[in-house]
């Protein structure tokens, strides 16, 4: 049975075919910059690997282009649309209406549309997937897996926000995280490698967007997104954690209006606020060219970072390993060295050449005298993602 994947972030769409169960990759790519002039379109099967520089001027189009890579005499993977019996859609908030993966309806739909307030960059774009999907592949079941899933063990007193009792009880404000099947796929993964009859692990998906979360015996305990996918860590074009009140003093003295507001936050703050680029690759490089501003943002991330292993530690009385997962998580040695740097309260400490091999592997960059175990697991969530809709149709 083969089943696509889409995984549509803030500004990319993530795609792979997967035959099940024997879990075999038949082919892979990216979409990222959708919306920019220099879009970059990447394509991998078994016998083909293309990286092209194209114009996608939405997800529609994108989405469109995928399906003619798979389609294509030459470098496709399938010969009609049929051959696909189930797609995967990747959905970030679920609200409390899933707590598990859902067949899409017509209500589900209506569900996901409800909770786009709470998640703008994310969820408009898995509901346009799905939509686009079900006209492209008309035969297909479409499966929605929910990122706010994984977080349904968050105990009362981590989840629940100090505002007035009924806005929880009635209205559901709460914490909701975010990147659960990306935290689920990696943390299994590190607790197998571990090989721990109990463990307290915190994991660090570093992206476009970034979160973190604590799991303690294998169980999420605390998160850094929550009500939506705003808060917590510094991102692409987040700002992560700020003083509410700030939101206030831009609406009542500045003159802002809160459209104004909620455009900043999400879309014209984070990396792209401090520096003017929100892709991590540029804003490296141009550190490296004496760039003092993005030397800047680089220390804001990596010290936001830091902030909340302390604080997750502290959580949950102890830490074995800490593990970097996520296109900049995987990927980014500067950030990774920057979190570890003057750790040794912790018993966090980073080899530096084992910090710069590149791997497909779960690897340990810690040094040996560590007392905690620093690990690059490169996420799958496209894989955990099949898995759960094959079970379901299943």
């Amino acid at each position: 049975m083969k089943i696509l994947v889409i995984n549509s972030g803030s500004s990319s769409i993530k795609f792979q075919l997967i035959e099940m169960p024997s879990e075999t990759l038949v082919c892979s790519g990216l979409v990222e910059r959708i919306g920019e002039k220099d879009a970059i379109l990447n394509y991998k099967t078994q016998h083909k690997d293309i990286k092209q520089v194209v114009h996608v001027k939405d997800y529609k189009q994108g989405l469109k282009k995928i399906e003619d890579l798979l389609l294509d005499p030459e470098k496709g993977v399938i010969k009609n649309t049929d051959e696909i019996e189930i797609i995967g859609h990747r959905v970030v908030h679920g609200g409390n209406s899933f707590s598990e993966t859902a067949l899409v309806t017509e209500t589900v739909k209506q569900d996901i549309k409800n909770c786009s307030s709470l998640a703008p960059l994310h969820n408009p774009n898995n509901l346009q997937g799905i939509i686009v999907a079900e006209q492209l592949f008309p035969n297909a079941k479409q499966v929605a897996v929910f990122d706010t899933a994984f977080f349904q063990t968050l105990p009362e007193k981590a989840k629940k926000y100090a505002l007035p009792n009924a806005l929880y009880k009635e209205h559901q404000i709460q914490v909701y995280g975010f990147h659960g099947t990306s935290h689920k796929y990696v943390s299994e993964k590190a607790l197998n490698y571990l090989n721990l009859k109990s463990s307290k692990i915190i994991t660090i998906h570093l992206g476009n967007g970034c979160s973190m979360t604590a799991i303690k015996n294998g169980k999420s305990v605390d998160h850094s997104l929550g009500f939506t996918p705003s808060n917590g860590l510094i991102m692409g074009t987040r700002t992560g954690d700020i003083d509410h009140a700030i939101i206030f003093y831009l609406v009542n003295t500045l003159g802002y209006s809160l459209d104004d507001v909620s455009t900043m936050v999400t879309k014209q703050g984070g990396m792209l606020g401090l520096t003017g680029y929100s892709d991590l690759r540029d804003i490296e490089k141009e550190a490296g060219n004496g760039n003092k501003e993005c030397q800047l943002a680089l220390a804001m991330n990596a010290y936001r970072i830091k902030k909340y292993i302390g604080a997750y530690a502290a959580a949950m009385n102890g830490l074995d390993a800490i593990v970097f997962t996520a296109g900049i998580g995987e990927n980014s040695s500067i950030i990774r060295q920057l979190v570890g740097e003057d750790m040794d309260f912790f018993g966090i400490a980073i080899d530096t050449s084992k910090n710069e091999i590149r791997s497909n592997s779960i690897r340990e960059i810690n040094t040996d005298t560590s007392k905690v175990k620093v690990l690059i697991i490169p996420t799958n969530e496209e894989l955990e993602i099949a898995k759960q809709a094959f079970n379901l149709v299943n």
